[in-house]
């Protein structure tokens, strides 16, 4: 089995695109790429725009040269393309299996008005569409299999709930979080020990919102979940990224679960990091770029990540 990052926050852009190869089964898992509209009050820098075009394009590639089976585990629009994006449903939907988020159900209404959206663009040039809450479903040795619906972190969100997603071939497995926050959602740590993954994809709490948005309390409770999985499963390395990457000091604020991870001989690392690559928090730098008091160079940070991609895709 080959875990294949494709666009991550720590490429410079939020998503959580990655691909997953098996013998029996290439899944593409997230195919959407957006920017945060603002930031200290602040719009996306040219930098930002575009790593946004590089990681647009790879994902198109990647989904339509090797994707069989095509997940979308919610309705955010850097999960998925934007209703708009004809280009982009094209390259990564047409004549895939897809397996979506139920759109009716366990959902709030945003989710429900975009999932019809994106029904209505699927349905015609999909092999096929089903939702994915609780099932699985097998190719050859490598079994599926989705969670039922849980929280896009704290219990309760108003931003609704996610799928995650179980990949097993034989003896290896791999789990991908989703936006479930530092698996906040008790019920989203429980399927996790259940699962019992071999590596994981976690989306990391927002700590940026940690005291003003957010309750300093649900993310102590949060990091207790991680530390649970790190000590109640066989994972050896988690991928933790998303929308803890938009804070430059969250490791700091997570030291805890970096700590106890060192202490069971566990690896966390960025999707950056897990390709050998330096992080690229160009949202998180937008100020100082914006300023010009740093320079970053994107066409060659994606030259370099393109070539790491394309070695694990032969």
């Amino acid at each position: 089995m080959k875990v294949i990052p494709i666009a991550f926050d720590s490429f410079g852009v939020r998503s959580m695109s990655t691909l997953v190869m098996t013998k029996d089964a290439n899944v593409y898992i997230d195919p959407g790429v957006a920017l945060g509209p603002t930031r200290y009050g602040l719009p996306p820098t040219d930098a930002e725009y575009k790593a946004l075009e590089f990681s647009r394009e790879n994902i198109m590639k990647l989904c339509r040269d090797f994707a069989d089976v095509v997940v979308v585990t919610h309705y955010h629009y850097d999960h998925h393309p934007f209703p708009d994006d004809r280009e982009m449903y094209e390259a990564c939907f047409s004549g895939k299996l897809v397996f979506a988020k139920d759109r009716m159900n366990n959902i709030n209404l945003s989710g429900k008005n975009r999932g019809r959206i994106f029904e209505k663009n699927v349905r015609d040039i999909a092999k096929s569409l089903t939702w994915g809450d609780g099932t699985k479903a097998e190719f050859g040795k490598t079994m599926i299999e989705f969670s039922p619906a849980v929280w896009h972190g704290d219990v309760g969100s108003r931003v609704g709930k996610v799928i995650m997603v179980y990949i097993q071939e034989g003896k290896n497995s791999f789990l991908f979080g989703s936006d479930a926050q530092g698996l906040a959602d008790p019920d989203a740590l429980s399927w996790f020990v259940k699962k019992d993954p071999d590596f994981a994809i976690i989306d990391g709490y927002p700590t940026i919102f940690v005291g003003w948005k957010m309750k300093k309390s649900n993310f102590d409770e949060s990091k207790i979940h991680l530390k649970e999985a790190l000590k109640k499963t066989k994972m050896k390395n988690m991928i933790l990224e998303h929308h803890i990457l938009r804070d430059v000091n969250y490791k700091e604020k997570m030291k805890d679960v970096f700590d106890t991870a060192k202490k069971l001989n566990k690896n966390i690392k960025t999707a950056a990091e897990y390709y050998g690559l330096d992080n690229l928090f160009l949202e998180a730098w937008r100020k100082e770029i914006t300023k010009s008091e740093r320079k970053v160079d994107v066409k060659k940070y994606y030259t370099e990540l393109s070539e790491k991609i394309s070695s694990m895709t032969k």
